[in-house]
């Protein structure tokens, strides 16, 4: 059997080892050296590492809705449900716990309880969606960031109670003015969705997508450029994080986390792109890809364990420690993958989520 093929539960090895190349992408945004090209690499990973992961997990939830024909049950719906909440409760349980590492898992289960009405759409509908969404969303998150003080460190709660996230300010957030709201990650989760609703395994479809893949990626990063320059608004161009004011111009930036048309236009590309090439080297060098293709079936496991290697080492969340440390952690985490999948096909997290999510056998 071809290693790109589905396997048992519909896996996909190269949608694994693209996922697995987030993982590390991840750890790169957190934990990645600052300054020289070690630091300029790892730079390349911030922001666009998170997109591949909404854009993977999309894919993820067309292929346990069916794949190319879409469910017309409502068990993987209800299991996905299920799924959702738990990451939301668990991830606000986190950033409740006062991380250093920004924990994005309760933004996940915002994104599962959206896509639940998108689950019996087909691929064209499903991209119609995202291009909707990422024309809707960023303007409509920025008028509202606009409108309110959404200054200091984003918390999914307010005062250290996790119950605060159901309240007013902790959904604002999630959907709308957060480090990752709904409205403008949406498209990477919908886009993903229509993803899986192709047959990955074809070249035709490949040879497509990696072609769809660097227009987007010029269409995002070039046409901010363009966009920006035509206006005066080139200083603009450098910066990190969801954009906040009243102008307009704002929209029109692309830099890692702003949340705008153009920023996801070209994540977005970044995200196909790497989705075909890990398709292409797990079909072809399965056995060398093989450590980052399994540290992808387990990227909730690996991400909290990242999470908590930070707090105890006392790492900041952000670029800067040394040089070794980053292939410390990718090591580290492609061998905790690797000696646990001699013992489990699912990491141990995800063998919770899923007994948890699953209904057994009679």
């Amino acid at each position: 059997m071809r290693s790109a093929e589905p396997t048992g539960g519909g896996r996909l090895a190269g949608v694994d080892l693209a996922r697995g190349a987030a993982v590390l992408g991840v750890f790169a945004a957190h934990v990645g050296p600052d300054g020289g090209v070690a630091g300029w690499v790892a730079q390349l990973a911030h922001g666009r590492a998170s997109a591949l992961f909404a854009t993977l997990a999309g894919v993820s939830l067309a292929l346990v809705s069916g794949g190319r024909e879409p469910a017309r049950d409502d068990q993987a719906a209800t299991r996905i449900a299920l799924r959702a909440v738990i990451l939301l409760l668990f991830g606000t349980a986190l950033t409740a716990s006062g991380t250093a590492a920004s924990v994005v898992l309760a933004y996940y289960g915002v994104y599962f309880l959206l896509a639940l009405p998108f689950l019996r759409l087909r691929a064209p509908a499903l991209a119609v969606a995202a291009v909707v969404v990422a024309l809707v969303g960023p303007v409509l998150s920025l008028a509202v960031r606009g409108s309110l003080d959404t200054t200091g460190r984003d918390q999914l709660v307010t005062s250290g109670d996790p119950v605060e996230v159901l309240g007013g300010e902790g959904v604002l957030r999630l959907v709308l003015t957060g480090a990752c709201p709904a409205a403008t990650w949406m498209p990477f989760v919908l886009a993903g969705m229509a993803l899986g609703r192709l047959d990955l395994t074809t070249p035709a479809i490949r040879t497509r997508l990696a072609f769809a893949g660097p227009a987007l990626v010029v269409a995002g990063y070039g046409g901010s450029w363009l966009a920006l320059g035509a206006v005066g608004g080139a200083e603009a161009l450098a910066g990190d994080g969801p954009v906040d004011g009243d102008a307009a111009v704002w929209l029109l930036v692309a830099f890692p986390h702003s949340g705008t048309t153009f920023e996801i236009t070209g994540a977005l590309g970044v995200a196909v792109t790497t989705l075909v090439a890990a398709l292409v080297v797990a079909e072809r060098w399965p056995r060398w890809a093989r450590p980052v293709t399994t540290a992808g079936t387990m990227p909730l496991t690996l991400c909290v364990l990242h999470v908590a290697a930070i707090d105890v080492t006392g790492l900041a969340a952000r670029p800067g420690p040394p040089l070794l440390v980053l292939p410390a952690f990718a090591a580290g985490a492609c061998g905790f993958a690797l000696l646990w999948c001699r013992f489990s096909r699912r990491g141990p997290l995800e063998h919770l989520l899923h007994a948890a999510t699953t209904r057994p056998k009679p």
